[in-house]
Parts: structure tokens; C-alpha cells; sequence
């Protein structure tokens, strides 16, 4: 019976260990706001950002470009008045500082390019993790205004330019540029015979 009660006591610990990891297992991560995101006007595309996670302080990208006709080609921040002076669009790190608080962001600031201003800035993402809003204010956040950006897929982080990519995603650049290596040794094989060589025998 001892012997019988002294393995009980062992083996409760284990078993509570056990629920209580099954249980933080269960429940589901909230969604971050890292990744590529979309904002549309009029039903059109205007620019996709990227968000990155730096050890918990988030960094937005402007990471794509729909330009209208008669924009410049490859537009610069010429009104920065920062880092990012004469820095071209594409790539700019425009959203900074921001620190997570569960599906909200604050503390952070927001470059607009256009003018060089630089805005208080909050963020929240969606419970389902595909929407973020965007807010931007000067003084209190009472007097701003909200963007809403759509979750983008994962795969079309691939079309973005890879200078882009090389920057922030540095982790996937290299694992983009692995299979390419590849290839040229893969090209090498081959099924017909050397020149010089006769086919065997059939």
C-alpha cells in the first residue's frame, strides 16, 4: 500500500504538468502584426507595407508601389528631415517604435513620405489577424485618422522587390536564394551520353 501511494505522489505532479502543457499548447497565438499588408482606395491598390517583428518593437516598410501616372518613377523623401532624408520610397521605414500590448500597438510614430512629417501612430489588429488599422495624430489620439489595411498572403512577400526583402526578411532572402544555387548543379545532369562516347548497346 506504501509502496502503491509513494508512486501516486510521483506521478500527480507529472500528470498536472501535463494538463497544464496541454492546455497552453491549446490555446491558439493572437495574430501579430508582422507581415505583408494592403491598403486600398477606390478599389484600387495604393501600397503594400511590411511589418516586422524586432524583438518585440514592430518597423513598418513601404514595400510595393502603385504609382499614377505623372508620378516620378523611383520617388525619394526629399522633405525628411531625419535618417531617411533623400531616402527613396521604396523600402523606407515609415512606421517605427511600435511595442505591442496584445492585438494593440502604441507608442510608436508614423513618417508621412509626402511631406516629411513624423505623427504619433497606433496600431490594432484584427482578432482574426487580417485586418490592421493604422492611426495617425498629432498631440492626442483623439484627433487623427484611422487606415485600414487588408492582410495579404505570406507567398506574395516572393514578388516583392529584393532589395526589399534583403533588408527587412533577411532570414528569407537567404532561403530564396538557396534553391537557385542549386540549379546549376542540377543542370549538369544529364541522360544523353558524352560527346565521344558511344550509346550502349540495345
Amino acid at each position: 500500500m506504501r509502496n502503491a501511494l509513494s508512486g501516486l505522489r510521483l506521478i500527480l505532479p507529472i500528470m498536472i504538468g501535463l494538463v497544464f502543457a496541454t492546455q497552453l499548447v491549446a490555446q491558439p497565438a493572437e495574430p501579430s502584426a508582422a507581415g505583408l499588408w494592403q491598403k486600398v482606395e477606390k478599389g484600387k491598390p495604393v501600397g503594400w507595407f511590411l511589418v516586422v517583428d524586432h524583438d518585440g518593437t514592430f518597423e513598418g516598410a513601404l514595400a510595393k508601389l502603385f504609382l499614377e501616372p505623372g508620378d516620378p518613377p523611383n520617388p525619394v523623401c526629399s522633405k525628411c528631415t531625419d535618417d531617411r532624408k533623400d531616402a527613396p520610397w521604396l523600402g523606407l521605414s515609415f512606421i517605427r517604435d511600435m511595442k505591442r500590448n496584445g492585438l494593440a500597438y502604441e507608442n510608436g510614430n508614423v513618417l508621412d513620405p509626402r511631406d516629411g512629417k513624423i505623427y504619433k501612430a497606433k496600431m490594432t489588429v484584427s482578432a482574426d489577424g487580417q485586418t490592421l488599422t493604422m492611426r495617425g495624430y498629432m498631440g492626442i489620439s483623439l484627433f487623427g485618422k484611422d487606415e485600414v489595411w487588408t492582410r495579404l498572403p505570406d507567398t506574395s512577400i516572393a514578388s516583392l522587390d529584393p532589395a526589399v526583402i534583403a533588408k527587412y526578411l533577411p532570414a528569407q532572402a537567404a532561403a530564396m536564394k538557396q534553391p537557385a544555387a542549386k540549379a546549376p548543379a542540377a543542370a549538369k545532369k544529364t541522360t544523353a551520353p558524352a560527346p565521344g562516347v558511344p550509346a550502349p548497346a540495345r
